[in-house]
């Protein structure tokens, strides 16, 4: 590909170089920042999934059980 390159892309080479490398520094940049938001967002998602579950669990725990008289023997 190094050989093509002036073909696609006519300037001196260490410039070429120097843009591709500064183009992939930030392409990895922002594919990071994007990775750790959405990692984030997710967190966030379960925790207050879980913080729901317990409500729900507590709640169901206060409620009268019907299906324990009719496992009565």
């Amino acid at each position: 590909m190094s050989k093509n390159l002036p073909y696609i892309m006519p300037s001196p080479q260490p410039q070429v170089e120097e843009a591709f490398a500064a183009y992939q520094t930030t392409h990895h940049f922002y594919h990071e920042v994007r990775s750790r938001s959405e990692f984030q967002r997710y967190c966030e998602w379960y925790y207050t999934t879980a913080e729901q579950h317990r409500q729900e669990l507590k709640r169901m725990r206060g409620e009268l059980n019907i299906f324990q008289w009719f496992r009565r023997r």
